[in-house]
């Protein structure tokens, strides 16, 4: 008479594997912190000069970026992560609706008649690589964390990821202004953009960024980027 098989739950990964990946987003983190740094004395200078609310807010965006990186590092310099992960990502949640309260104020000042802003070469220059660099940093950090089954660095890559939107918003709101003079096209973006952030920011505060690390089985077919219970399914 044979046995009924019983579920095996799958485990996460060992001890010399989390290792790995804590210290590969600790890099990726400092990586994500030194860029947005730079950044932000870009677009909050060229701001000033052209007299552009984007950009300053673009600058401001990057600060931010800063504190929410800072969070996660902060959380993986301790002796047991987890311990740090709630308070993490009330901060990254902060960060977040912050970003959305700015982001809303100001796109409404703009399209109630805002001072409008000059042509910036730095600007539209800063905006192209930032949406060329940021999309990796993310899938970098996100791919790690949700095999690390990290919610803060998973929830770090996704304020990464929403910096490439605004990079995206801020791009072509540069240039339909430069091109065509269309200075309502960037604030009607930007409150896209804010309401984005206020639903990301909501997932970090309920703890919803990530699930349950993928087990050593699935790492090995390959599947390392992927949640294993679902929950993220969808997000790549």
């Amino acid at each position: 008479m044979s046995l009924p098989l019983l579920p095996i739950t799958p485990a996460g990964p060992d001890s010399r594997r989390r290792g790995v990946l804590a210290r590969r987003i600790r890099w990726l983190v400092a990586a994500t912190i030194t860029y947005n740094v730079i950044e932000a004395v870009i677009a909050i200078s060229a701001g000033k000069a052209a007299d552009s609310t984007a950009l300053i807010g673009f600058g401001l965006d990057s600060v931010i970026e800063v504190s929410s990186a800072a969070a996660v590092a902060w959380q993986f310099a301790g002796h047991d992560p987890e311990a740090r992960e709630k308070t993490a990502l009330r901060i990254i949640a902060f960060s977040f609706f912050a970003l959305a309260a700015y982001v809303t104020v100001e796109s409404a000042r703009s399209l109630l008649g805002g001072a409008e802003a000059e042509h910036s070469t730095v600007g539209i220059a800063l905006a192209a690589v930032s949406l060329a660099v940021m999309p990796g940093l993310s899938y970098a950090q996100r791919r790690a964390g949700r095999e690390l089954g990290s919610r803060t660095a998973v929830a770090d890559s996704k304020q990464t990821l929403l910096c490439t939107y605004l990079s995206a918003v801020l791009l072509v709101g540069l240039l339909l202004n430069s091109l065509f003079g269309w200075s309502w096209a960037d604030p009607v973006a930007a409150l896209i953009i804010a309401a984005v952030a206020v639903k990301e920011g909501r997932e970090a505060w309920r703890g919803d960024a990530c699930c349950a690390p993928v087990p050593q089985a699935a790492t090995a077919a390959g599947k390392t980027a992927d949640c294993d219970d679902g929950c993220c399914t969808g997000e790549r």
